[in-house]
């Protein structure tokens, strides 16, 4: 207290010379229309600014929670496209009898971790088994194919993504519907191009044209976008183009993903699974 005491007379003079400038500013205020109108306005402009610079902070904030809640809407519109449905219509003279059933329906799940500089690479998501994530379902994106489930635990999962080896995925070029298999690792295991195998040189592969998913796996709905063609060439002595594909989905910006779950994916494999046993 004594040094407060010390300190306020030594330096007196300043702080009349603060009250009396206050006090000044408050009569000439109060007592001046234009005066007050001025410093209102000031005044009300700087409260503006410091709202909206707040706002702008919350919004920024909340910017986890936004994509979490459309990343949810976005699984949910999945859930009601034609695509997710089985269409099975019978037709017999004049009777028509037409069904629909669910087919597919999607999980969204938040990558946690990723790679994409490796010649096998990895994705772990934040959904697991409690959440009805099996071992082979297929996982997509908004902007197209990402991989396939790996290996499950209670919470998490591991996904084996398209930027690896082993991955082979069933696809079409929808502007002359022929189809074939897009493998990755042949462009020095870029993780922007990958190159689509099997097609024969016959077919009128340009620059620009679609490949989408073929829907002959049931890992994963017909005409998925997984990129466009970037080069094709016919080779001599081969029976199918060398086609190089730039691919759609951006896996260094991976945030969210959604898990395609076939309703009809075990009643597929026990009849094919049968069929091949008879064959045999």
């Amino acid at each position: 207290m004594r040094n407060l005491l010390i300190f306020i007379s030594k330096y007196n003079a300043f702080f009349f010379f603060v009250i009396f400038f206050t006090l000044s500013l408050i009569l000439v205020i109060r007592n001046n229309s234009f005066q007050r109108a001025s410093t209102l306005n000031s005044s009300n402009r700087l409260i503006g600014q410091a709202y909206e610079r707040y706002n702008t902070l919350q919004k920024y904030l909340r910017l986890a929670q936004v994509s979490d809640s459309l990343a949810a809407e976005n699984a949910k519109l999945r859930n009601q496209l034609k695509t997710s449905f089985y269409n099975g219509k019978v037709e017999q003279r004049t009777i028509n009898d037409t069904t629909t059933l669910q087919q597919y329906t999607f999980i969204v799940a938040q990558v946690v971790n990723n790679s994409i500089h490796q010649k096998n690479n990895s994705i772990t998501i934040d959904k697991g088994k409690m959440h009805g994530i099996e071992e082979g379902m297929g996982v997509i994106c908004s902007s197209g194919i990402v991989g396939i489930v790996d290996n499950v635990s209670t919470h998490y999962a591991t996904i084996k993504s398209l930027l690896h080896q082993d991955i082979k995925i069933s696809a079409r070029i929808t502007e002359s519907q022929a189809f074939g298999s897009l493998v990755w690792g042949q462009e020095n295991y870029n993780p922007r191009f990958a190159s689509l195998k099997d097609i024969p040189n016959h077919v009128d592969v340009k620059k620009g044209h679609h490949i989408v998913t073929s829907g002959y796996s049931s890992l994963f709905p017909a005409g998925i976008s997984i990129g466009q063609v970037k080069e094709s060439r016919k080779k001599s002595g081969e029976i199918s183009s060398d086609i190089r594909v730039v691919l759609s989905t951006d896996f260094s910006t991976l945030a969210y993903v959604y898990v395609v779950k076939s309703t009809m994916a075990a009643e597929r494999q026990a009849v094919e699974t049968e069929s091949q046993t008879e064959n045999d």
